[in-house]
């Protein structure tokens, strides 16, 4: 047998004999890597997190307590469009005075003007009714011949009857109106539009009631300042 085939028998060998020894010896121990980590992650959390910062307490005592067991009313007149302003100032009064109660409530019209807007109904569907019905309406009423503006508003009946209802509308609309925008705080008027004939300013109005809770706080023996 020459060195050619003594080599290429006894390769194969090493190589077997190599992956044996490799499979059965021992693996070296590593450290766990996850101790590693937690421990660098918890050492970067105590060096990065932040102290928490001390605020002084009186300051927002002071400011935010005066709202407190007070109420500021808002009656404003619901049907000429001023819920959006009575809104807005609920908002404002209540981010300036937190804890104040702000109520919105309808500032109604006075009763007669409130009669006279249930009226407007029932006058609306009696021409409508007379309109459609008229000829056998006026026998019941023991008028045997209509009268003529009957028989000219007969003639155009569905312009009549839009014209009846449309009216009717803008008329039970300005009867229902108030135009009031009257500011009460604790049951004391603060600011009444039906008197200044206008709307108060934002920093007006936030002048006046913490004017109106410090007099109040003042009279209760509270002793709170406002700012």
């Amino acid at each position: 047998m020459d060195r050619g085939q003594v080599l290429l028998m006894g390769l194969p060998l090493f190589l077997l004999c190599s992956d044996l020894f490799t499979l059965f010896a021992s693996k070296p121990s590593f450290p766990p890597p996850h101790r590693h980590r937690h421990h660098t992650q918890h050492h970067h959390q105590q060096a990065t997190t932040p102290e928490p910062l001390e605020f002084p307490s009186q300051k927002l005592s002071a400011v935010g307590g005066i709202g407190f067991g007070s109420s500021v009313s808002i009656e404003f007149c619901s049907s000429c469009s001023y819920r959006g302003t009575a809104l807005t100032m609920k908002k404002m009064l209540e981010t300036q005075f937190p804890g104040i109660d702000v109520i919105l409530a309808n500032y109604p019209p006075p009763m007669p003007k409130r009669i006279l807007g249930k009226l407007v109904p029932v006058v609306q569907f009696g021409v409508i009714g007379i309109i459609l019905a008229g000829e056998h309406l006026f026998p019941v009423l023991g008028i045997t011949v209509p009268p003529p503006w009957y028989y000219s508003v007969r003639a155009n009946r569905f312009g009549t009857i839009a014209s009846t209802w449309l009216l009717g509308n803008v008329v039970q609309s300005i009867l229902q109106s108030s135009g009031a925008f009257e500011v009460y705080c604790n049951g004391e008027p603060v600011f009444s539009k039906l008197k200044e004939d206008r709307f108060p300013g934002e920093i007006e109005l936030k002048d006046l009631v913490g004017q109106r809770l410090v007099n109040s706080r003042v009279s209760d023996g509270l002793g709170t300042v406002w700012s």
